[in-house]
């Protein structure tokens, strides 16, 4: 199954419409979608992918495909930048980040707005660090997406990617892939009325080209010192490079 070729829905509109069109429709069970598909423990991943960048060196911080801001909030919390940007392309995702903001009385230090992540509206090297978290498998064109994340990243700042991934080992791998495969859209029917969004996550996290692979193209889009580094059995992978 070619990455390019997985869409939530069967329609002739591009992929990127209609994951616009998904996470617009999934916004309010997108929280609950998360605690699902990790069985509870992303906020640990969260963590451990921002534990990656140094307080001192990466101080304006872009998060690509932002979703509801989880990334965003855990950002602040453990480097405090002086500038936290958040962009995703769906609208639904942001006005929900923006309430979750707001509550937390964070509005004045992170700014969430619609975007492309394959065309971005900043400057060249404008961003010490980005990070996307389970996020970049829903590029449309996953290394232009990557190349604009490169392109607005100053010399030297860093790039960390947090992504779903094929799990390594037996019997883990096997009984992983039955719950995401037939277990999750069941829930996803249940919970959002779009069983089909669901059927999706799994075909796509299927397509993803982990592991080294997706090292790879990071380097082939510009990144050097690329690592990668599997968590939860492989259930997740912390990807990191520089500019």
């Amino acid at each position: 199954m070619e990455e390019s070729t997985v869409k939530p829905y069967d329609e002739d509109s591009s992929k990127k419409e209609q994951v616009t069109q998904m996470f617009d429709r999934i916004a309010p069970k997108y929280d609950l979608l998360n605690r699902v598909l990790s069985l509870g423990i992303d906020t640990i991943w969260r963590k451990k992918a921002i534990a990656l960048l140094n307080p001192q060196d990466h101080e304006k911080i872009l998060d690509v495909a932002t979703g509801t801001a989880d990334m965003c909030i855990e950002i602040n919390k453990q480097l405090s930048p002086v500038e936290i940007t958040g962009l995703d392309i769906s609208s639904n995702m942001i006005e929900y980040g923006k309430v979750k903001i707001a509550n937390k009385d964070l509005s004045h230090l992170i700014k969430l707005e619609v975007g492309d992540s394959e065309n971005m509206r900043f400057a060249d090297g404008y961003f010490d660090a980005a990070t996307v978290a389970f996020g970049v498998r829903n590029f449309g064109n996953l290394k232009q997406g990557l190349k604009e994340m490169n392109r607005v990243l100053r010399p030297g700042g860093k790039i960390v990617v947090l992504e779903f991934s094929r799990p390594l080992y037996f019997p883990f791998k096997q009984l992983f892939n039955l719950y995401f495969k037939y277990l999750l859209p069941v829930i996803g029917k249940w919970s959002s009325k779009d069983q089909k969004a669901y059927k999706y996550l799994y075909e796509s996290v299927q397509a993803f080209p982990d592991y080294d692979r997706f090292s790879d193209i990071l380097r082939e889009v510009g990144f050097r010192s690329v690592q990668w580094k599997a968590l939860s059995l492989g259930i997740c992978t912390i990807y990191s490079g520089e500019k």
